[in-house]
């Protein structure tokens, strides 16, 4: 009898493998895409492309080696190969080692050549062709290391909030109503019956806190608004998460700053290579500075001489600017936004008492561009339902939503963040595609 025990013996190696010693002078077999090839004459270097990097192998016609190569000219970019090989330090190249090739197994190869030439640096075409060609672009060492660097913000999303007591849920995508309102839902027929593509876990990461206490969630959320700029998407990641028992909104803002804290961090030690390549320095969070959103506005305006021409709302030019500002007065390349007027919120946005203009929230502006929106929720019920009917709103298909208040919820709040936005700002990319794995905008539904 056969059993299957879990424990796979491989004889390949990785990169890590390799790099953690005992390695130098022996025989070792590994896997990989051939990258590119450099053919010198007497001897070729072929790189290797592997999860965790390049790997250079020389290949020496004649000698005994040679008798267990395949000719190189049978060799083509894009094929998957099996090598073995000596290992031997080699400073000057990726990871300092190279292989020292005695045999190569060709495990498959390509059918048509590389429509772009994947093996140079940086990728020298537009971004609609690297958008059109996705599943190719992203074998370019850099375009890959972008969402390795994503994958970070992601692990020390989770890992930070599992550290602070929170439960991780995943909620519905197809609801019966919109969690933000207004007019930018994604309609859809389900069964007969309308229904909606979700535009936030709002209401379900707030009757999650009615059981968990604390909860988060990195998942889609859709949008169907009609822009087409550098910095929105109609499909994107949300890192949300909702908190009970905190005593304002500013217990919000302390957690999405260790969360920064802790990210950057793990990016440092673990993300190097990554940072390396894209060359990258990591942004200052330490402290971050807040300022209410009446006065960010008087701030920019004398500053830079700017009128106020929304009195509710930020202006992408604002945005900008109050980044600006924040960089040059405090040396910050963040900083949380507070207190935004009441009818630019949701409504179940809790109202400041002391002025109910305003609200207890906030955006986190990351060099000039909002990536969070958060702040402190109502959580009784006549407040909530007060709201709703003073905005004309109707509770049909929020019966359920509504039924956590009637038996009881705590004072809580929370956060989403834009994850391909914070990707972009960290990366300092300018278009929020370039850190989108397959973008979905008003023109793009492939790949």
């Amino acid at each position: 009898m056969d059993y299957v025990s879990g424990k796979t013996q491989k004889q390949t190696l990785e990169i890590s493998d390799i790099l953690a010693g005992g390695y130098e002078g022996k025989d070792i077999t590994m896997n990989g895409a051939i990258h590119t090839i450099r053919d010198m004459g007497d001897v070729a270097f072929i790189i290797l492309r592997k999860r965790e990097g390049l790997v250079q192998a020389v290949y020496e016609r004649g000698g005994k080696q040679g008798q267990h190569l395949p000719d190189l000219k049978n060799l083509k970019e894009a094929s998957t190969v099996e090598v073995s090989g000596t290992v031997k330090k080699e400073e000057r190249v990726p990871n300092g080692f190279e292989l020292r090739l005695k045999e190569m197994r060709i495990l498959s190869e390509p059918k048509a050549p590389m429509p772009i030439p994947i093996n140079k640096w940086k990728l020298d075409t537009t971004l609609e062709t690297k958008l059109n060609l996705r599943p190719i672009s992203l074998r370019n060492v850099k375009e890959r290391a972008k969402f390795k660097i994503q994958e970070g913000l992601v692990r020390g999303f989770r890992d930070y909030l599992f550290r602070q007591g929170f439960t991780e849920i995943h909620t519905p995508k197809i609801g019966a109503k919109g969690a933000e309102g207004g007019a930018n839902i994604f309609k859809l027929d389900y069964f007969h019956r309308p229904a909606i593509l979700e535009q936030s876990p709002q209401f379900y990461k707030q009757m999650m806190v009615g059981v968990f206490d604390r909860v988060f969630e990195a998942a889609p959320v859709f949008r169907a608004e009609k822009h087409n700029t550098k910095r929105h998407l109609n499909e994107y990641t949300s890192l949300d998460f909702e908190m009970g028992y905190i005593d304002s909104f500013q217990d919000i803002m302390e957690m999405e700053t260790g969360f920064l804290q802790y990210t950057m961090d793990l990016l440092q030690k673990e993300y190097e290579r990554e940072l390396n390549i894209l060359d990258i320095t990591l942004p200052r969070t330490e402290q971050i500075p807040q300022v209410r959103f009446d006065e960010a506005k008087r701030l920019v305006s004398e500053k830079y001489d700017r009128s106020i021409r929304n009195p509710y709302d930020l202006e992408p030019e604002e945005e900008a600017l109050i980044g600006q500002y924040f960089k040059e007065e405090y040396d910050a390349d963040f900083v949380f936004v507070t207190h935004y007027p009441s009818k630019k919120r949701p409504f179940y946005a809790m109202d400041d008492p002391a002025d109910p203009t305003f609200t207890l929230s906030f955006d986190l502006l990351f060099g000039g561009l909002e990536v969070t929106t958060g702040g402190q929720r109502i959580h009784d019920l006549d407040m909530l339902e007060k709201k709703i009917e003073a905005r004309g709103m109707t509770d049909e298909g929020m019966e359920h939503y509504l039924m956590i208040f009637k038996h009881g919820m705590p004072p809580h709040g929370g956060l989403g963040i834009g994850l391909e936005r914070l990707t972009m700002k960290l990366l300092g990319e300018e278009n929020v595609r370039e850190t989108t794995l397959f973008p979905r905008d008003l023109g793009r539904l492939e790949p």
